[in-house]
């Protein structure tokens, strides 16, 4: 992994935050371990096709998961909902270099996240984890996810970067 494209994901994060007014929105993760992606899309038309806009996204988890969310959502902005479909973790990663095997669900979270909001739109909102609850509401922050399962003390530790 690119230390220094790591770093500066982190020092200059892109497209960090809620979208009130997003198209779509795909949560990938678990309250209970606290490794969690929730991502936004809004469309545009643009020659007749309808192409993502703009994609945010908030995440509990690692630096590297913060990072490969960042990049993402550049790398899909303009694309097509089957273009971004068949980005694999591994593309949506790439500006960080090859991922260490501990840190390759990073990656998959974030596919896991952008999958959740392409294949949920237009649909009831769901959570990508058998383990959550399907009936949960993605309009809110991760923050809000984390409260609703009760998790209000114990490990997980939130940092805002601005």
């Amino acid at each position: 992994m690119d230390e220094a494209t790591l770093q500066q994901a982190l020092t200059n994060t892109q497209n960090l935050g809620e979208m009130p007014d997003a198209d779509a929105v795909g949560t990938v993760g678990s309250p209970d371990c606290g490794d969690m992606v929730r991502l936004w899309i809004k469309y545009k038309d643009k020659d007749g096709q309808k192409v993502i806009d703009k994609a945010s996204f908030q995440s509990f988890g690692c630096q590297t998961a913060i990072a490969v969310a960042s990049i993402a959502t550049e790398l899909i902005r303009g694309k097509t909902k089957a273009e971004a479909l068949a980005m694999s973790a591994e593309e949506l990663s790439q500006p960080l270099g090859p991922l260490p095997p501990m840190k390759i669900h990073c990656g998959q979270m974030v596919e896991g996240a952008l999958r959740a909001a392409l294949e949920a739109e237009g649909k009831e909102p769901r959570v990508e984890n058998p383990e959550s609850n399907p009936s949960h509401d993605q309009s809110g922050t991760l923050a809000d996810a984390l409260n609703l399962a009760g998790k209000t003390q114990g490990k997980i530790k939130i940092v805002l970067t601005s």
